[in-house]
């Protein structure tokens, strides 16, 4: 059992708006919570996670700051905030939202966004955040063809090249239903990898997973669930039940993030 277990990856919507907003978010996947904050809460103490990464998406520009007051509102020992930007709003506008809600890190979904994660004013984003404010990208695919090329492994992949000191984790191990792009353009690259793959990650090849974590080096990656799309409970025993020593599986599911929530970076640490 890992010392600390960490969710790199859990959406919460306010009460009132939370079934709207998971309403047919995901064409091909029904949500198994209800994506409440007390819902999340239910989960955690049901699967004994200690921390975990909570996130708000602003789909507009003019929802950014709401977004960012609920979302930093739960800031706590258990729930670290991360918040949204928009590139309709200027790099001075996005970060005083961030810093005046006490939100941790950015989540950046751009198939909700409707941006690319190349477009030049993310990039300008990322510019401003340096090393101080990280950021954990979707990649891959899961919404529409035309959504589904806002954020590719190669994106990604440019981004770890030319931001060296962003504090930066690609969800699903670089590319949601792109494995093998993410494979051979996100992998080894400077970036920290993340392991959800709603509806669980037991869909991939236990054997694919495995050499991509070694490949990669197991130090930079970190669990995630994608609640509420995944039970957290389920994912954690993939991992467990991946072959892995006990240390890894400990890294994956806690210590890896937690060390790097706090700043340390994992990125260039030895396995």
């Amino acid at each position: 059992m890992s010392s600390i277990i960490f969710d790199a990856h859990c959406h919460v919507w306010p009460d009132k708006i939370a079934a709207k907003a998971l309403a047919g978010r995901v064409s091909f996947m029904e949500a198994g919570f209800d994506g409440t904050v007390s819902g999340l809460e239910t989960s955690l103490e049901r699967c004994g996670i200690d921390k975990t990464v909570v996130m708000g998406i602003a789909d507009h520009a003019r929802h950014v700051h709401r977004t960012n007051e609920f979302i930093g509102a739960l800031n706590s020992a258990r729930m670290i905030p991360f918040g949204t930007v928009h590139p309709e709003l200027s790099v001075e506008e996005n970060l005083d939202s961030l810093r005046r809600n006490n939100v941790v890190g950015v989540k950046l979904h751009p198939l909700f966004q409707k941006f690319r994660l190349d477009d030049e004013r993310i990039w300008a984003l990322l510019e401003a955040f340096g090393d101080e404010i990280p950021v954990i990208a979707h990649v891959g695919k899961g919404g529409t063809p035309e959504t589904d090329e806002l954020a590719t492994p190669q994106m990604i992949a440019d981004i770890a090249d030319n931001f060296p000191e962003l504090r930066l984790v690609a969800t699903h191990f670089g590319g949601f239903h792109r494995f093998d792009e993410a494979n051979e353009l996100v992998v080894g690259k400077n970036v920290v990898l993340e392991t959800s793959w709603p509806p669980t990650l037991s869909d991939l090849q236990k054997e694919r997973v495995v050499e991509t974590i070694r490949r990669h080096g197991v130090h930079r990656v970190v669990f995630g669930s994608d609640w509420p799309m995944s039970d957290p409970a389920v994912e954690m025993d993939v991992v467990r039940n991946l072959g892995l020593t006990t240390e890894e599986v400990d890294g994956i599911l806690g210590e890896n993030l937690n060390r790097w929530i706090n700043g340390e970076n994992i990125k260039a640490a030895q396995a």
